[in-house]
C-alpha cells in the first residue's frame, strides 16, 4: 500500500487523534429533548483501534458522528488531531474529513457504478487527477481482495465483498482516521471474522486510527485495544479491553458482559440448579491476574470441599483468559466457608446459597423460572 500521508490536520504524536470534552448532544423531540450523547470526555489515541460499545439507544452512532461533524455538537468539545471542530467553516470541515473515513453497516454503496467507480468516488469529488484515481483504486482492492471485481457491479457482490469495498472507498483518500459504525452487523460471522481481519490489517499495516461502533462483544474481544461502555448517552466506563470486561465497575457493564459471555446461570437456570444440586452453589470469576483453573484444583486439593462445575465458561478477551465456573460445593460449613475466602483472595467468588436459603446473583440476566422448576 501507499504511504503517502493521510489529509486532514497534521499533529504531533502525543496528541490524541480524537478527544472529546464535555461532549453533548441534544435533540429535540416532540416528547422533549433527548440528550444522545450526554457530557463524553474521551481520547482516542493515534494508531489504536478503539471500540464503543452498548446497546441500542446508548448514543454510540451519534458519537461517532460528532467526530466528523456529521451532527453539530450542543455543547462541549470535539478535537481531531488537536483541530477543535466546534465553530469551523465548512470549507475547512471539508478539509478535516478527507482525513477520516467511514465505514456503514449497510455499504451504502452507489447501485448504478462499478466497484472501480464506487472506490473512486471520493476522489473523483475531491478532484484527484484520473491517473492517480485509477492507481489508487487498484492499489485498494488489491489491499482488501478484490481486485478481480474492478468493474463488477454492488449487486454482484456477497455482502462481505460490499463491505470490502466499503473499506476500501473509506480508505481512499489516504485517511488517518476510521470511523466503523456497525461495520459488522449485517454479516455473517464467518464474513465477519473475514472484515475484522481486514480492519486490524488497516490499523497494524496503514497506520490507521480506527474507532469502532458496535453492540457485539465479540467484536471488541477480538478487535479493539481499548473501549468505552456507553448508556443513555454517557459513557460509563472505559479502558483496556481485557480490564474493563474482565474486571466489570459500572452495573451497565456487568449486565454487558453476563448477556454476551453467558458463563453465568441466568435467575431461572439458577433456580434448576439449585434444585438438581443441594449443595451451596457459587460463582468464581477466572481471570489472569486472579483465579485461574489450576488455582481452583489446589484450593479444592487443599481444603476437605469437593466441588462439582455444574455451569459456566472461558474464553479470551485480548488473548488473555476470561470467564467464570460455577460450582456445587459440598462439605462443612466452615470448610466451604475457608474455601471460599482462600479463592476470594485472588478473584471474585460469589456465594449463591442453596436451595434451601437462596442467595441472588445481582447481576444476573435473564428470565426467573415460571411454571415450578423443570
Amino acid at each position: 500500500m501507499s504511504t503517502a500521508p493521510a489529509q486532514g490536520p497534521s499533529s504531533p504524536d502525543d496528541v490524541p487523534a480524537i478527544s472529546f470534552t464535555n461532549a453533548t448532544k441534544v435533540f429535540s423531540t416532540p416528547a422533549g429533548e433527548v440528550r444522545a450523547v450526554d457530557d463524553v470526555t474521551l481520547d482516542v489515541a493515534a494508531g489504536e483501534v478503539f471500540g464503543v460499545i452498548g446497546y441500542s439507544g446508548a448514543g454510540k452512532s451519534t458519537l461517532v458522528r460528532l467526530v466528523n461533524a456529521l451532527e453539530p455538537l450542543t455543547s462541549g468539545s470535539v478535537r481531531v488531531h488537536g483541530q477543535e471542530l466546534a465553530g469551523l467553516p465548512e470549507p475547512a470541515l471539508r478539509r478535516v474529513r478527507l482525513g477520516i473515513g467511514m465505514v456503514f453497516q449497510q455499504f451504502n454503496l452507489l447501485s448504478s457504478r462499478t466497484v472501480a467507480a464506487n472506490v473512486a468516488y471520493p476522489l473523483a469529488v475531491a478532484k484527484v487527477p484520473r491517473a492517480e484515481r485509477r492507481a489508487r483504486v487498484a492499489e485498494l482492492l488489491e489491499f482488501v481482495g478484490l481486485g478481480d471485481k474492478a468493474r463488477a457491479y454492488p449487486s454482484q457482490l456477497s455482502g462481505g465483498q460490499k463491505q470490502r469495498v466499503g473499506i476500501a472507498r473509506a480508505l481512499a483518500a489516504h485517511p488517518r482516521i476510521l470511523l466503523a459504525d456497525e461495520a459488522t452487523s449485517a454479516l455473517d460471522p464467518e464474513t465477519t471474522q473475514d472484515v475484522l481481519d481486514l480492519l486490524r490489517r488497516v490499523n497494524r499495516e496503514l497506520g490507521v486510527t480506527v474507532m469502532v461502533i458496535t453492540h457485539e462483544m465479540e467484536v471488541v474481544k477480538y478487535l479493539c485495544d481499548r473501549v468505552a461502555v456507553m448508556e443513555r448517552g454517557a459513557v460509563v466506563e472505559h479502558g483496556d479491553v481485557y480490564s474493563v470486561f474482565a474486571r466489570p465497575q459500572h452495573p451497565a457493564t456487568r449486565r454487558f458482559v453476563a448477556t454476551a459471555m453467558r458463563d453465568r446461570p441466568s435467575p431461572a437456570a439458577l433456580e434448576r440448579l439449585r434444585h438438581r444440586h443441594p449443595g451451596r452453589i457459587v460463582t468464581v470469576s477466572v481471570r489472569e491476574d486472579g483465579t485461574s483453573t489450576t488455582d481452583l484444583t489446589r484450593a479444592l486439593r487443599e481444603h476437605p470441599v469437593d466441588g462439582t462445575v455444574v455451569y459456566g465458561g472461558i474464553t479470551e478477551i485480548a488473548e488473555r483468559p476470561y470467564g467464570s465456573l460455577t460450582l456445587e460445593l459440598t462439605g462443612e460449613d466452615a470448610a466451604i466457608d475457608a474455601f471460599l475466602a482462600d479463592l476470594g483472595r485472588t478473584t471474585t467468588v460469589l456465594d449463591l446459597g442453596t436451595a434451601d436459603a437462596p442467595i441472588e446473583d445481582p447481576d444476573a440476566v435473564g428470565p426467573r423460572a415460571t411454571g415450578g422448576v423443570r
